[in-house]
């Protein structure tokens, strides 16, 4: 009879009573088994039954033996023995090689190895054997590494940085799935990748392909990072500014295995830092760069000026008559006409040139590479389009100038506050000279050099404010008709010496407006004002009234509004007895911002004077628009009351006073005539020399009298009194 045998993983089939000896001794732990399908038997060896559990006189049968199998695993056995039994010839039956688990007979859960082949006879299948063989070690540790490798996958794929691994090589091994979302590549598709072909960089300077940070670490043996301003291309063409580190994988023996690349995506702190750097160097209003950025930049100018002969034109610009236009439409109009004369600028210079807003309605250009001559051109260039420039608003065109300085940038300005000064300056001469003209820079021009010393009292008027060596005095305001029962009185201001003389404020006020410290010394003046009469010692039943003055720039400095206000929330003082001294001049150029401020302070109780009237041209049109309690009329009408035209003048103010519920001061009264004269025409008060020569407010104010027991009569001054 003819005999074939089907060669399978568990061993050779020779004969049915060596096979089982064979098997179960040839590899230690490894069981053998036998099926004869004539018999309907089947035979365990020895290792066979230790590894089920059983004592060695079990004998197994078929049913018995399936018990041992969780039961999902018993169709794919008994399918197997189906085919054996059906099969003609070896090659029509597939060896099994199955793991299996099973549950032993005393309870313990065993993996197993199940492996078969057949022996056939005539084309019948005979007999079935194989080996069974415990594989439970190795099927703990790769349960335990599936597990460990499932938690770094689902820990890698829960942070927010991208991770791929590659072989030594620098080929794709794995994507986590931020990866997979960045570069855009599946996992299954990266896979044996080049990692410059999944991981697509650009320097997002220049566009130029990066290098591939896997192949730079694998080949430097070291780890790797990229430069901050890298950009990840994706599969689908998105970009991503990335930060990323690329370190080499190795073994216990400091094998490399190969590299991992982790990065991630910080196009938002990019964009977020790109937009902080812009806000921090542009103006918000026009988009231009700001005064910062342009000092830098014209620093950096004058330090290349150092290396190299180079001829830049610096131009300092101030619009004529913005001020104008910007009360009388609005601040919202004259954001706009800075956003036009912004694009103005822009086109009348050439594209290299920097064009800035340095405040305000000041903007300043940098002309690089180019003569004097070529910048005193495009300058005039600019007073060309400004004067055929319209401002539209409500059906109405408005007229808008621009006063230029233009000086060359070289080796004679040791700084760009030095340039800009200059510039400044020629700036201050063009609208000296007429308005919408340049003035170019000159040496010997007077008019400069006058600037330049107004522009010492700069550092002077600082160091005053810092070390208070500003000194306040006062002038009494009388009535022209009957005493005057309290104090009222005009704070006027003056400036110590190092020698311990007094300068007085036409000296250094003009060189304080011009270059904007009046805001600050206003505030110092009513800080050091209230500040005096808070003081305990301080008789406030005998104060009337305490005039402070305030210039045009605090009444359209917002920043200015807000502190006063809070310091007249603040005050222990009667705010009743507060007036403020705004001069006819400032409330007209002001008028939006007069009218607020008027209205905010005197809700809060203090009264409005409005000082020098007449001297404008347009008081009347403007005098019913701005709530105020006192008028008083400018000197050259006063000194000159001798006049018919001037008294015809004053008679007319009371009338204009009386209208509008205001009381009228007669300024500069220095004779007894011009004052009986004064109150025959019905002016309420006089302030003058005759009146009152101006001395220190310490000394003018009342202060409350106590007895001794002497008897004697003394001060009691406030500490703070002289400061």
């Amino acid at each position: 009879m003819r005999r074939s045998i089907r060669r399978g993983g568990a061993g050779l089939a020779i004969s049915m009573s060596d096979e089982i000896g064979k098997i179960g001794t040839a590899v230690a732990g490894i069981g053998g088994w036998a099926f004869d399908i004539r018999e309907n038997i089947l035979t365990w060896s020895d290792e066979t039954k230790r590894l089920f559990g059983v004592v060695s006189s079990y004998q197994p049968t078929v049913e018995a033996a399936l018990r041992f199998y969780k039961p999902e695993a018993i169709p794919v056995i008994q399918k197997h023995f189906e085919a054996c039994i059906k099969a003609t010839e070896p090659h029509d039956l597939e060896p099994a090689d199955l793991e299996l688990e099973i549950i032993t007979a005393t309870g313990r859960s065993v993996w197993t190895r199940f492996t078969s082949a057949a022996e056939f006879e005539a084309g019948v299948a005979v007999r079935v054997f194989g080996a069974v063989e415990d594989i439970t070690g190795r099927k703990t540790l790769e349960r335990d590494l599936a597990e460990s490798n499932e938690l770094v996958r689902v820990t890698l794929d829960s942070i927010g940085d991208g991770v791929i691994t590659t072989d030594p090589a620098g080929h794709v091994v794995w994507l986590n799935s931020v990866a997979e979302r960045l570069t855009g590549w599946a996992n299954d598709e990266a896979r044996s990748k080049p990692s410059k072909e999944v991981f697509n960089l650009t320097d997002a300077k220049t566009g130029q392909r990066c290098l591939d940070p896997v192949t730079t670490c694998l080949m430097g043996g070291k780890s790797v990072g990229l430069q901050s301003h890298t950009t990840l291309h994706s599969r689908q063409g998105e970009d991503y500014g990335i930060e990323d580190s690329a370190s080499l994988i190795r073994n216990a023996e400091g094998q490399i295995l190969g590299a991992v690349l982790v990065f991630r995506d910080v196009s938002e702190q990019r964009r977020l830092t790109v937009q902080m750097s812009h806000r921090a160097t542009h103006d918000a209003l026009t988009g231009l760069i700001n005064r910062g950025e342009f000092e830098h930049q014209l620093s950096r100018l004058l330090e290349e000026t150092k290396l190299e002969a180079s001829d830049h034109v610096l131009m300092y610009i101030d619009l004529d008559d913005f001020k104008l236009i910007n009360d009388a439409c609005g601040h919202a109009a004259g954001d706009q006409l800075l956003r036009q004369v912004s694009m103005l600028l822009q086109g009348a210079v050439r594209a290299r040139d920097t064009v800035a807003r340095l405040g305000g309605d000041e903007f300043g250009v940098i002309l690089e590479r180019c003569k004097i001559e070529q910048g005193r051109e495009i300058a005039q260039k600019i007073c060309g389009q400004m004067e055929l420039y319209r401002f539209a608003h409500e059906e109405r065109r408005h007229r808008v100038g621009a006063s230029i300085g233009v000086v060359p940038v070289d080796l004679r300005w040791q700084s760009a506050a030095a340039a800009l000064s200059a510039a400044d300056s020629c700036c201050y001469a063009a609208k000296r000279a007429g308005r919408n003209r340049a003035h170019l820079w000159s040496e010997s021009n007077t008019t400069l050099i006058a600037r330049q010393g107004a522009m010492q009292w700069v550092n002077r008027l600082e160091a005053a404010i810092m070390e208070n060596r500003f000194v306040l005095f006062a002038q009494r305001i009388e009535s022209t008709c009957s005493p005057t029962t309290g104090l009222h009185c005009e704070v006027l201001l003056r400036l110590r010496e190092d020698d311990g003389s007094m300068t007085l404020p036409g000296s250094f006020l003009p060189a304080a407006e011009r270059f904007h410290l009046m805001a600050r010394i206003d505030t110092w003046v009513l800080h050091q004002v209230l500040e005096m009469l808070e003081a305990d010692a301080i008789e406030l039943e005998c104060i009337d009234t305490i005039s402070v003055n305030l210039s045009g720039q605090s009444i359209g400095d917002r920043a200015f509004h807000r502190d006063l206000i809070c310091m007249l929330r603040e005050t222990r003082f009667d705010n009743k007895k507060l007036c403020f001294d705004i001069t006819e001049t400032a409330a007209i150029t002001n008028l939006g911002d007069a009218k607020v401020f008027f209205e905010e302070v005197r809700a809060l109780g203090v009264s409005i004077a409005l000082d020098d009237f007449g001297a404008g041209a347009s008081s009347f049109s403007y005098l019913g628009m701005l709530p105020i309690d006192y008028l008083k009329i400018d000197r050259q009408y006063i000194t000159g009351l001798d006049a018919p035209l001037n008294n015809a003048a004053v008679r007319f103010f009371c009338e204009v006073a009386k209208a509008v519920g205001a009381k009228t001061i007669a300024e500069c009264v220095e004779r007894s005539d011009i004052r009986d004269a004064l109150h025959a025409i019905g002016v309420d008060m006089a302030q003058g020399s005759l009146i009152h020569d101006p001395e220190p407010l310490a000394a003018l104010l009342p202060y409350r009298v106590r007895s001794t027991s002497s008897k004697q009569l003394n001060l009691v001054r406030s500490p703070r009194a002289g400061s």
